[in-house]
């Protein structure tokens, strides 16, 4: 029917904003067809809890809402692709694209006083986009300043037991370039009220570079005693251990993040 203005009652429901760029009718033995560009800034909710290993599905549903499912009901397009890959967002690996069709209930009669109940279905043709993150560089920006203050942390060991200014000093300055690196990472994140991997790997490097503190502590306290050797032997054990168990740690969570 070339008189049915599908453009006009046209919804995008997750959309914060649409904008209609053009749209063009044909016909072809009796059937019309309508190809339409639309531009749209769209909301919904980002998983970052393995950022930025991170994987995401997001949704893009059509409906109309002029007729109801008993008289509008959608097909998709089987042929071709549903995307052209040379437009695809940079950083990012675009996993499936999905396309189906369903019907969307809304427990609601709109202020139509006709309807009894407040039960109305519509037709929606969705798209799903599963998304996956490229991740190597941006992890490397991200926490190339975290792990440098670790390694300035981890170098203290090896600084004699009595030079203390020197250890406490730079274990100090580690501490708060670990903080101030997570307050950077996380200004580029959207807010979440869950323990990211963001929070675990920036956690994990404070308690190791306040138990550095605590180790020097015990060094120091060796070599008044007179037992020089033994505050070096102690420096040069936990240093390994210290660097072994930070690197499995770390290795580990990476690991989780980037398989989930």
């Amino acid at each position: 029917n070339r008189d049915f203005e599908f453009d006009k009652y046209l919804e995008v429901p997750n959309a914060k904003s649409l904008t209609k760029l053009y749209s063009t009718i044909d016909s072809s033995g009796g059937d019309y067809f309508m190809q339409m560009k639309l531009q749209c800034i769209m909301k919904d909710n980002w998983t970052i809890q393995n950022f930025p290993f991170d994987r995401q599905r997001l949704w893009f549903s059509i409906e109309n809402s002029q007729f109801d499912a008993s008289e509008l009901v959608f097909s998709r397009d089987t042929l071709g692709k549903n995307y052209d890959p040379r437009f695809t967002l940079r950083g990012w690996v675009i996993d499936s694209f999905i396309t189906s069709t369903s019907v969307k209930v809304y427990e609601s009669a709109f202020g139509d006083p006709s309807i009894d109940n407040a039960h109305t279905e519509y037709g929606s043709y969705r798209a799903r986009i599963s998304l996956s993150r490229d991740a190597g560089d941006l992890f490397w920006k991200m926490f190339l300043g975290m792990y440098i203050s670790f390694l300035i942390t981890y170098i203290c060991f090896f600084i004699h037991a009595d030079n203390i200014d020197s250890r406490f000093g730079l274990s100090v300055g580690a501490l708060f370039a670990v903080i101030g690196n997570k307050y950077v990472v996380e200004a580029s994140l959207p807010e979440s009220t869950t323990f990211t991997l963001v929070d675990l790997l920036h956690g994990i490097t404070l308690i190791f570079i306040i138990a550095g503190v605590s180790l020097s502590i015990y060094s120091l306290k060796l070599q008044k005693q007179g037992k020089l050797a033994q505050a070096n032997r102690f420096d040069m054990i936990t240093a390994q251990v210290f660097l072994v168990i930070y690197v499995a740690l770390n290795s580990w969570l990476i690991w989780k993040a980037s398989q989930q």
